[in-house]
């Protein structure tokens, strides 16, 4: 098990952060935390919890992780609605990263769903 702060960089640590989401044993409250726990979940390649919090309608079958890819930073740039009691929420983010040494930014505006009070990954889209 990941010890230490949060991979998200909330400045907590990841077993009372992300670690009790991909654990099972919460459930994020909002569309930012589950955003800031799929980023972790990336980092720590855990393709389970992933796969779990992505919509079945826009899920895929599987994932691939590229091992050179190593991520470094998250940033949420901006949060529309996706609070505890919404049930739709978009979250702006950058997410940094390294990838055979070079330097790269993951920029995306995902959507989210919230059914049978759980939040779901939708899609997201990257401005050109």
């Amino acid at each position: 098990m990941f010890e230490g702060n949060c991979p998200c960089l909330s400045g907590e640590q990841y077993t009372g952060c992300c670690g009790r989401f991909h654990r099972g044993a919460a459930e994020a409250p909002t569309a930012e935390q589950l955003m800031r726990s799929r980023y972790a979940a990336f980092v720590l390649l855990d393709a389970g919890y992933l796969m779990r919090t992505w919509h079945p309608d826009t899920r895929p079958s599987g994932l691939d992780f590229d091992p050179a890819l190593q991520w470094r930073r998250l940033d949420i740039l901006s949060t529309t609605r996706g609070g505890p009691l919404d049930r739709e929420g978009v979250v702006e983010f950058a997410a940094h990263f390294r990838h055979d040494g070079e330097r790269g930014v993951q920029h995306e505006t995902s959507r989210f769903v919230r059914e049978d009070r759980r939040w779901y990954y939708v899609d997201g889209i990257s401005p050109e």
